[in-house]
């Protein structure tokens, strides 16, 4: 790499919450050991903005990166710093997603300050969440469990089941182990049962896609992790061809095996009682296509008409 590329400082953008600092946080980590100079830049989402409705709401597409890739767009920054499942399923002609750092365990967990909090069949417990496919698959396992819209970084969201406003959260492990509050947690699901959305436990880089190549080529280098990376592509081609963003209770999730890649994905219906679930396997190679045949089963068997039912509900 040359000098210069190297003496460049690459302005991270990043949105201002803790765990999102985080990950820009380690990102330039990353990029220092690589031996770029780094600074932070923050902006604020529409999704950090707009607290006091759900996501599906406020409508999903970019509702976390649309303000970043202005900053992209306009090169105020030279890469944006995203959790991989809040990123749109289909990334604008001119950006690109240039790395996906190695995954954190990906399962969702629950959080209780009640160290004897139980999650059973019958439980009848309020569970803050402001995911629709968390709640989805609460009423399909725990059909008497009642869900809270719980919007906010994970700080506000502690606070408020500090206030009792439910008896539990429900989270991704990434993000609470990140933040150190593992030790709050009281029920972990098992991630064939409660699929996580596609990306879930990984860091997605972005970039503008005219970025200078050998810059864009040395930015990989230091942040991708080429593993997650083949298992984000299967994920995300299965999110792209169901048209789901994170307001669609779709979720995928790949692996990989001694023959290649596995992925197993779906979609769940707003009310629990129709769940749509298969799994796939194929050399990484055709991870993406897999992740597109996927998704086309889901959508043949069903999965199309439960889009059709929550598209019609939202419109009403």
């Amino acid at each position: 790499m040359s000098e210069d590329i190297k003496n460049k400082t690459i302005r991270i953008g990043t949105r201002g919450s803790k765990l999102a600092l985080w990950q820009a946080e380690h990102a330039a980590a990353k990029l220092q050991a690589a031996g770029f100079k780094t600074e932070l830049v923050i902006i604020s989402t529409k999704g950090d903005q707009v607290l006091d409705k759900s996501l599906d709401k406020i409508g999903s597409k970019g509702v976390f990166t649309e303000e970043l890739e202005v900053a992209l767009r306009q090169g105020q920054v030279e890469i944006a710093v995203h959790s991989a499942k809040d990123v749109q399923s289909s990334i604008p002609a001119d950006l690109e997603l240039v790395a996906f750092m190695e995954r954190e365990q990906v399962n969702d967990v629950i959080l209780s300050f009640d160290p004897n909090f139980k999650l059973e069949r019958d439980s009848k417990a309020v569970i803050g969440t402001s995911s629709t496919r968390r709640r989805a698959l609460l009423k399909k396992h725990y059909p008497n469990i009642s869900t809270a819209e719980s919007r906010g970084n994970l700080q506000t969201r502690l606070r408020k089941l500090e206030e009792k406003q439910f008896d539990a959260l429900m989270l991704a492990y990434a993000g609470v182990v990140r933040m150190g509050y593992d030790n709050l947690i009281v029920h972990t699901f098992p991630e064939d049962e409660f699929v996580p959305a596609a990306g879930q436990g990984s860091v997605a880089i972005e970039c503008a896609r005219n970025l200078e190549p050998e810059l864009k080529k040395g930015l990989k280098q230091a942040l991708n992790h080429t593993q997650t990376h083949v298992c984000l592509l299967a994920e995300r081609a299965f999110l792209r061809t169901m048209e789901g963003g994170c307001s669609i209770p779709s979720f995928a999730l790949a692996r990989l095996t001694d023959e290649g890649v596995s992925i197993t994905g779906g979609i769940v219906s707003l009310d629990g009682k129709t769940l749509l679930q298969e799994t796939m396997e194929g050399p990484t190679v055709t991870a993406e296509e897999l992740g597109e045949e996927l998704a086309n089963i889901i959508l043949n068997q069903g999965g199309a008409e439960i889009l059709r039912s929550i598209k019609s509900e939202r419109e009403e």
